[in-house]
C-alpha cells in the first residue's frame, strides 16, 4: 500500500478547459460530471469546457465545479491504483467538502449540491461592490493583523481570511476596509497588496448571515464518520461526525489557515497528492514544509505521474 494525504484545491483554482485530456483518456471524467449534473439541474461538464469564465467562476458555478472534477480525479486514480492508501486529508475552504466526500462522509450528489447552495449563500450575505478580499505578500501575520486593525478603525471591517503560505495572507471585508488596507500595507512594506476577483468577503464575520442559512441544507444530508481523518479548516483537526456540521458553519466566517493544516497532517504520511485542476496547494505547500512531497494530478501528464508513482 502507498500511504498519501490527499488535498483538494478551493474556488479560484477552476479554469475553462480543465481535466478536457483526463476526460479524453478516461470515462470516469464524464461519468462524475454527468453524475454532478443531474443532482443541480444544470450541463455542468459543458460550463468547465465552454465558459465563459465569467459564468464559471461566479461562486455557486465554480464551487460544484471543483468539487465534481477533485472527485472525478480521486475517482480516477482510485480506479488505477488499488494500492493508493488515503491515511488523512485536509481541503482548502471548499475543498474541505471535497475532502469529506472522498473520505464517505456524505453522498457525492448531496456534497454537489450543498455547495452550490454554500456558494448561492455565500454571493447573497453580502450585497455586489459592498465587500471583498486582498492577498498581502510579503508582510508577516503580526503586521497583517495591525493593517487589518487600523484599516478597521478607519475605514470598515478587515480580517486575516486565508493564512495561505508563510508571507501569503488574503484579507476580507467591507469594501472601503480592503481599499484602506491595501494602501496601509503597501506603506507597510507589503511586497505586493492587491485585490482579489472575488464576490465577497469570504471567511471573515460578514458571512455569518450565509452560515445562519446554510445551517438547515446541512441538517437535511446524511452524514457518516470519515472513512480517513479530514481535517478541518477552523481548527487543522479531525472532529467526530456529530461536529462535522458545526466545523462547516464556523468554515464560512472563519480564516483558512492553510499553513497549520499542512503543519498538522505532515506527520501522517511523506507523499501529499492534490486532487483536482491546478496545482495551486502544491505551490502553497512547498513553501510551507519543503520537506512534503505534493503531487498535482489535474491534467494527463500529473495524472500519469502519479499513477506510476502509487503503482511503484
Amino acid at each position: 500500500m502507498t500511504d498519501v494525504i490527499a488535498i483538494f484545491p478551493g474556488q479560484g483554482a477552476q479554469a475553462v478547459g480543465m481535466l478536457a485530456d483526463l476526460a479524453a483518456e478516461y470515462d470516469v471524467i464524464g461519468e462524475t460530471f454527468a453524475e454532478a449534473s443531474d443532482a443541480i439541474g444544470m450541463d455542468l461538464w459543458a460550463l468547465v469546457q465552454d465558459g465563459p469564465a465569467e459564468t464559471l467562476n461566479l461562486t455557486y458555478n465554480a464551487q460544484p465545479a471543483l468539487l465534481t472534477s477533485s472527485t472525478a480525479v480521486l475517482r480516477l486514480i482510485q480506479s488505477q491504483c488499488p494500492a493508493l492508501n488515503i491515511v488523512a486529508a485536509a481541503g482548502h475552504s471548499l475543498g474541505e467538502y471535497s475532502a469529506l466526500v472522498a473520505a464517505n462522509a456524505l453522498d457525492f450528489a448531496d456534497g454537489v449540491k450543498l455547495v452550490r447552495k454554500r456558494g448561492q449563500l455565500m454571493d447573497q450575505a453580502v450585497p455586489a461592490g459592498q465587500g471583498g478580499m486582498a492577498a498581502i505578500i510579503g508582510l508577516d501575520e503580526a503586521a497583517v493583523a495591525q493593517v487589518c486593525e487600523d484599516a478597521t478603525a478607519a475605514a470598515g471591517v478587515v480580517e486575516p481570511a486565508n493564512f495561505n503560505a508563510p508571507g501569503q495572507i488574503v484579507i476580507a471585508g467591507a469594501a472601503a476596509g480592503i481599499e484602506k488596507a491595501v494602501e496601509l500595507a503597501k506603506a507597510a512594506g507589503a511586497k505586493r497588496a492587491l485585490p482579489l476577483a472575488v464576490s465577497g468577503p469570504f471567511h471573515s464575520s460578514l458571512m455569518k448571515a450565509a452560515a445562519e442559512d446554510f445551517k438547515e441544507a446541512l441538517a437535511a444530508v446524511s452524514w457518516r464518520a470519515p472513512a480517513f481523518p479530514v481535517f478541518h479548516n477552523v481548527d487543522n483537526a479531525p472532529a467526530p461526525v456529530a461536529e462535522v456540521q458545526e466545523k462547516l458553519l464556523a468554515q464560512l466566517y472563519s480564516p483558512v489557515n492553510w499553513t497549520g493544516a499542512v503543519q498538522a497532517v505532515r506527520g501522517k504520511a511523506d507523499v501529499a497528492v492534490e486532487f483536482g485542476p491546478g496545482k495551486v496547494l502544491a505551490g502553497l505547500n512547498k513553501r510551507i514544509d519543503k520537506t512534503l512531497a505534493t503531487h498535482g494530478t489535474g491534467d494527463l501528464a500529473s495524472a500519469k505521474a502519479v499513477i506510476e508513482m502509487i503503482q511503484g
